[in-house]
Order: C-alpha cells, then sequence, then structure tokens
C-alpha cells in the first residue's frame, strides 16, 4: 500500500477498480492490483473523477459515514428513502426536460424469483431517454458478518455474496486471506479451483444465452443451452457435492477432493455441450429475426467500457493466455468483464458471441486441468496471524476483489468489489440507446448482479 497526500490522491492516474474506507483512511485500488490510500480529516476524502468512482463514494457515505469531498454524485447507495428515525421521502427521479417525456417505473418488487432493483425510465414513447437504477434495497451487511469471525468461519459469507459467482467470490476471498497470513495453496487445490471456475462460466454463459433467446421469443435456444448448463450444474453435484459448488473453496485450499466418478460426469457434460454447439450457435447467426432483435441493441462503446474498466476482448477467445499476474500459482488462463470487442461497439449481440466464444477455451481447460492434476494434498490449515492481503478472481461477470485485514487470527476489516459494480452505470448508458421492449434484452446481456453490489 502506499501512503499519498491529498494533492497526489486526486491527481492519481490509471485503471480504476475500487475505492473504500476504514476509521482513518481512504483505499483506491487500480489494475494490476496497486493499492493507494489517503488520510482521513474530519471524516472526508477528495473525490476521485475516475467514471466508476462515484457509486463506492455513495457506499462509503452510505456505509461509514465517510464524505467524498467535490462529489457530484450523492445520492444514496444502500439507505433508500432513510432518515435518522428510519423514515424518508421517496428519491425524486429527475427527466429530461423534452416535451413529451414520462417516466416508466419498475421495480423494487419483480415477478417471479428475482432480487430487487427499481428501475426509472424517461421515455418518449417507445424510445428510453434515460435510466436510472437504484440498488442496494436488501443491505444485507455482509462487511459486518465478516468482521471478527476466523478466516475459515468467514468463507461462508463470501460464497454467499452473488450466488451465481460463488465460486470466484470463494477463491478471491481465500487469495487475500492466504496472502495475508503468507501461505502458499497445495497445487491440486489450485488445479480444483480452475475447474470450478471454469465450470461455474460455462453453467452462467449457457444460461445467459439461452435466456436472451427466451427474452426474443427463441424457446428453442433457450432450451437447449438450459438443457446445457442442467448438465454442467449436475456433474458439478456429482463432482464436488454442490451443484454451485458452494463452500467448497476455503483459506488454505478446498474442503474436500473431486468425487469418485466426478471427473466423468464433468467429461460427459463437456462432451454434449461440445457436440451441439455449433449447431446452436448457427441457429443464433442464420435467423434474421434474432439477429434483428441483438444486433445494434444496448449499445456501449469501448471507450466508455474502459472508463469503467469494463473493456477487454484480448484474450480467452482468441487464443492468447493471461501470465497470471494477479493469480499466483494458478493455470494461465483469462476471461473478460463485460464482453465489449475493443474493435467496435458492443451490442447485445457482440456480448453473445463473446460468450460463445469463450465456451470452446472453458471446454479445453477444464479437459486439461482434470487429466493433469497434481498428486498434493487438497488444503493447509490456515496459520494464526496477522496481515493484509488483496485477493482477486476472475468470474464469469469480470475480476471479483477482495481486500483483508487480518489481526491475531481475526478479521478485522474487510472490503468486496464485485465487478458489477461497474457495470449497471454502463447498463444505464446502453438502455437509453434502444427503445423500452428491449430493455430485458439489454440487461440480460450485461446480467449485473444485484447481490454483488448490496453490501
Amino acid at each position: 500500500m502506499i501512503l499519498l497526500s491529498h494533492e497526489d490522491w486526486k491527481a492519481r492516474q490509471g485503471r480504476f477498480i475500487a475505492l473504500w474506507t476504514d476509521a482513518r483512511h481512504a483505499y483506491a485500488l487500480y489494475e494490476p492490483g496497486e493499492l493507494v490510500a489517503v488520510e482521513l480529516v474530519d471524516n472526508a476524502y477528495p473525490a476521485l473523477t475516475h467514471a466508476g468512482a462515484g457509486w463506492f463514494q455513495r457506499l462509503a457515505y452510505d456505509l461509514n459515514g465517510h464524505k467524498a469531498i467535490g462529489a457530484t454524485d450523492t445520492r444514496p447507495a444502500i439507505e433508500h428513502s432513510r432518515d435518522a428515525e428510519g423514515r424518508g421521502p421517496w428519491p425524486e427521479f429527475k427527466t429530461p426536460e423534452i416535451e413529451g417525456v414520462h417516466q416508466v417505473a419498475v421495480g423494487p418488487i419483480h415477478a417471479g424469483i428475482i432480487e430487487p432493483g427499481h428501475f426509472r425510465f424517461s421515455v418518449v414513447g417507445e424510445k428510453v431517454l434515460k435510466l436510472e437504477a437504484r440498488l442496494g434495497y436488501t443491505h444485507k451487511g455482509t462487511l459486518g458478518m465478516i468482521r471478527g469471525k476466523s478466516p475459515r468461519l468467514a468463507a461462508r459469507f463470501a460464497a454467499r455474496v452473488s450466488g451465481d459467482a460463488t465460486v470466484a467470490h470463494s477463491i478471491a476471498y481465500a487469495r487475500a486471506a492466504e496472502v495475508a497470513l503468507r501461505l502458499e495453496v497445495p497445487g491440486r487445490a489450485v488445479y480444483l479451483r480452475a475447474v470450478m471456475a471454469e465450470l461455474e462460466r460455462l453453467a452462467n454463459h449457457t444460461s445467459d444465452i439461452g435466456a436472451i433467446a427466451g427474452d426474443a421469443g427463441f424457446a428453442f435456444l433457450d432450451s437447449r443451452f438450459a438443457l446445457a448448463r442442467e448438465r454442467i450444474c449436475a456433474a458439478s453435484a456429482a463432482a464436488f457435492g454442490h451443484r454451485l459448488m458452494m463452500d467448497v473453496v476455503i483459506p488454505g485450499g478446498v474442503a474436500g477432493d473431486i468425487g469418485t466418478g466426478g471427473a466423468v460426469a464433468i467429461l460427459d457434460a463437456l462432451d454434449a455441450l461440445e457436440a451441439e454447439l455449433p449447431s446452436l450457435k448457427r441457429v443464433f447467426e442464420d435467423y434474421a429475426s434474432l439477429q434483428d432483435r441483438v444486433v445494434g441493441t444496448g449499445i456501449v462503446p469501448p471507450a466508455l467500457a474502459a472508463a469503467y474498466a469494463a473493456g477487454g476482448y484480448a484474450g480467452r477467445a482468441s487464443g492468447q493466455t493471461h501470465d497470471a499476474r494477479l493469480l499466483p500459482g494458478y493455470p494461465p488462463y483469462e476471461t473478460f468483464a463485460l464482453y465489449v470487442p475493443v474493435e467496435r461497439d458492443g451490442d447485445v449481440a457482440a456480448r453473445i458471441r463473446i460468450r460463445l466464444a469463450e465456451i470452446p477455451e472453458s471446454i479445453r481447460l477444464i479437459r486439461d486441468m482434470l487429466h493433469s492434476l497434481p498428486d498434493t494434498p487438497i488444503a493447509i490449515a490456515p496459520p494464526t496471524g496477522s496481515g493484509g492481503g488483496l485477493g482477486v478472481a476472475e468470474s464469469f461477470r469480470g475480476p471479483v476483489w477482495y481486500w483483508l485485514r487480518i489481526e491475531g487470527g481475526v478479521i478485522a476489516d474487510v472490503f468486496i468489489a464485485d465487478p458489477s459494480t461497474l457495470h449497471w452505470p454502463l447498463l444505464e448508458h446502453a438502455a437509453a440507446t434502444a427503445i423500452l421492449a428491449d430493455f430485458p434484452l439489454i440487461n440480460k446481456s450485461i446480467n449485473g448482479s444485484y447481490s454483488g453490489v448490496d453490501l
């Protein structure tokens, strides 16, 4: 960590990832894992002007009462309609000053099983002029529940920050604890973690592609990709005892080895997906009515994605690999944050294509790792110690970051940065490039986690 003056803090350039505060400092994280800090003065610190800093600064105020001096966005992040007595007016949603504008309110209670989020659209006819998303309605208090617990016990809370990315969150949390305690993870556990991470990616990619097609009226693709996801989840349960592989990754390694017959179940599921994928891709590419719904819909320009540290169509689908600088000891594998091709504007179609391109690479990686599992122990008990650490893991959405401070074997402080924190503002932009009826397609193609940002 580098302690900066207020002037240097404000002038700091780089690819911004996250910001948080503790009792004495404000912290800012930049790629590739560079942590800087500035001292709080009267519970305040200079606001950062990076595009993605706004939500983090709002959250720091809601959680800790620390004010970002000079911030232009002071809306609540997780404390909506609250005053000191637990009451308050409904927040105001400003509309563009254009004749004929009206508002459409969606949520926070939605049909079916979905987490709470409020979307306020300003529209003229069907055209969306502005979207404002309000999240944080459950305010689970995850950070407070992690503090005061041992690294092993707190792992259960990390695993539940965002259930669809439970493996990635668990790996990032475990890596932060292992760095803080200077703990080297056995090779077999490293590989098993990576296998689980890729299975999680496949389960979510197949689910997302199918759901987008379903929202566009193509039930065939939805049903076939749903079957592929079911096979992957069933194989994950056979191999690791849980369909989502929750609570398998722990600080020091993994809670259990791959089950008897688990590798065969995984490989069978991969074979079935690989065999059907070419025909499913042809359906996506050849049906003009489907292409009409997704091409040019929900545009996120590369420059805007980069401003939110969400661009990056560079490695996995083009056959390149990561040098693993951020994942010490992990097999070299690469993912992308928001599936935005750098050479052109990213629309729903582009985000589907990147998912389709990642699937074969995940299949290849899982096969390679299953065939070369090291013959080592699967875990080492974390020692009782003190220290601080950053951990990162690639979820199917992008990098998940954890910061931990451990004192005497107990977690003294923690912060979690889910990639969705930087994706929700891009959804607001993408929605304003389309009509209201296309919002379900856009929302699913970006697929921000409601729970991941609700700490």
